[in-house]
């Protein structure tokens, strides 16, 4: 399902999301308002990507946004106004969440804006990032919690952690070639981007014959 948004105090404008003709919305997926969403992006069914409260959302080029994953973010205007401190920086642009290149969001994580994920970062599934930053090629593993921190480039959370001291988030562990996980987020965005692509040339609509 992709719609524009309504009109409110937070969001006085309608917006369709602009999504890239190689990306794959699954019709099962919901993709509303202030949204984009680049090449080669895989959103999986139950997926659920809302640019009306908390605006824009961005999803970088061969991405996956995994099944029951969940973007949203706290208002980023009212009456006409940004609030600025619901916004983060990225490329020179505000968004309310933003998410770079060949990011994984494997199921059922919650990106809940202010929010950045950096390029080529796994967050695993039932992961919840709010009003946080997480660098490029890091790699979340499952039940984290991370909010308000930082995490930089090339570290790695323990499965289950909770992370809400920036001192701790200092402290993090670096991916190394000893790391078990350090390819995982290769593969994971090699099969979406080609799900991406296989779903992209069939109909996703159709309707299955039952058996008499």
């Amino acid at each position: 399902m992709i719609h524009k948004n309504v009109i409110t105090d937070f969001c006085q404008k309608e917006y369709i999301p602009e999504i890239d003709s190689s990306a794959c919305i699954h019709p099962l997926a919901a993709v509303i308002g202030h949204v984009f969403i680049g090449k080669r992006v895989m959103v999986s069914p139950f997926a659920s990507i809302r640019g009306d409260e908390g605006q824009p959302l961005f999803v970088g080029d061969e991405s996956n946004v995994q099944d029951g994953v969940i973007i949203h973010a706290l208002e980023t205007e009212h009456n006409g106004h940004p609030v600025e401190e619901n916004l983060v920086e990225a490329q020179g642009n505000k968004y309310s969440v933003y998410i770079g290149k060949r990011v994984s969001l494997a199921h059922q994580v919650q990106i809940h804006g202010p929010a950045y994920v950096g390029n080529d970062t796994f967050v695993g599934m039932k992961v919840l990032v709010f009003r946080a930053r997480v660098g490029d090629n890091c790699v979340i593993e499952p039940g984290c919690i991370i909010m308000g921190v930082t995490i930089e480039d090339k570290r790695y959370l323990p499965a289950g952690t909770v992370l809400r001291d920036q001192k701790e988030a200092d402290k993090l562990p670096l991916v190394t070639d000893e790391y078990p996980l350090k390819n995982l987020n290769k593969g994971v965005v090699h099969v979406n981007t080609r799900l991406a692509d296989g779903y992209n040339r069939v109909d996703l609509n159709y309707q299955p014959l039952l058996s008499p």
